[in-house]
């Protein structure tokens, strides 16, 4: 997780810049993405609130499989798209969607990804006091696989917006510390309209809880994401494991434990953290020669 140096690396694909660079998205796109990104979920769940019967009848009880729902959580991939083609046109969303491909970043990082995550829910199901209690959700294998293929295609999706977009719009202004503080705060009250509404994963939830874990998980996911060079799919990786149906329950302590991670990952990248030059700072890569 410490420091990677990039002065050489071409997968940073001269990221590191204040200015609009050729080819990339002006920083003034960080206003658009939000609006689509809360308009169309908040919009959505507007929906749902005001005409719940008629909708029920169409599409269902609401549930996090619900069309609506679905449609809403890929509300910020749909903002990047958008963005994307308004600036850089189809070519542009080609080199975009290339970040599809960086995976490399360190062994500790993977080790994180892989073994620290699911330790974080672990622990906070301690906390919790239901650790002992726990029993595998799942009847079968396969019933396993289907639940983590959907959740693979739902939750991390999200990240062609946050990390994808956001990330590197923020952090041509702001340290990559006060950008993910920044990002964490706006993501976490993106979801607020989920905690209103019956039937949906985070009406069981607690709002403030989630916010700060929402903050200390941004924390953490954005030197990784800046030593991977701007890898949306090791973002993507993260979310997945975020939302895995294996895990045990851990709310609302798992927030406490992302939150002191966020301290040790904090110190440990603190040179980094603190600095842009570093930061990635482009949303689309370069066009090499």
């Amino acid at each position: 997780m410490c420091k990677t140096g990039h002065k050489d690396d071409p997968r940073r694909v001269s990221a590191v810049t204040t200015k609009r660079s050729a080819g990339d998205l002006p920083s003034s796109a960080l206003v658009p993405f939000l609006l689509i990104t809360f308009g169309i979920a908040w919009s959505l769940f507007a929906l749902l609130a005001v005409f719940p019967d008629w909708i029920a009848q169409r599409f269902g009880p609401l549930s996090g499989c619900h069309p609506l729902f679905i449609l809403a959580v890929y509300a910020p991939a749909m903002a990047a798209f958008t963005v994307v083609l308004a600036n850089a046109g189809l070519g542009g969303l080609v080199r975009y969607l290339a970040r599809l491909a960086l995976w490399r970043v360190g062994p500790l990082w993977w080790a994180f990804l892989l073994l620290g995550i699911p330790l974080i829910f672990i622990i906070g199901s301690a906390l919790k006091g239901n650790l002992v209690a726990y029993e595998f959700p799942f009847k079968t294998a396969g019933e396993a696989l289907m639940a983590m293929g959907f959740m693979l295609v739902l939750g991390p999706i999200e990240e062609f917006g946050w990390r994808g977009v956001a990330l590197p719009l923020l952090q041509r202004r702001l340290a990559p510390f006060w950008a993910s503080l920044v990002l964490g705060l706006i993501w976490g009250l993106w979801h607020m309209p989920a905690f209103l509404m019956s039937g949906t994963p985070q009406s069981a939830w607690d709002f403030t809880p989630f916010v700060i874990g929402a903050i200390a998980i941004s924390v953490i996911l954005t030197p990784l994401f800046n030593a991977s060079g701007g890898s949306i799919l090791l973002a993507m990786l993260f979310h997945f494991q975020l939302n895995n149906p294996l895990w045990p329950d851990a709310q609302p302590h798992d927030s406490a434990v992302f939150a002191a991670a966020a301290i040790v990952v904090t110190v440990m990248n603190r040179k980094t953290m603190f600095s842009r030059d570093s930061a990635i700072q482009r949303v689309i890569p370069e066009q090499r020669p």
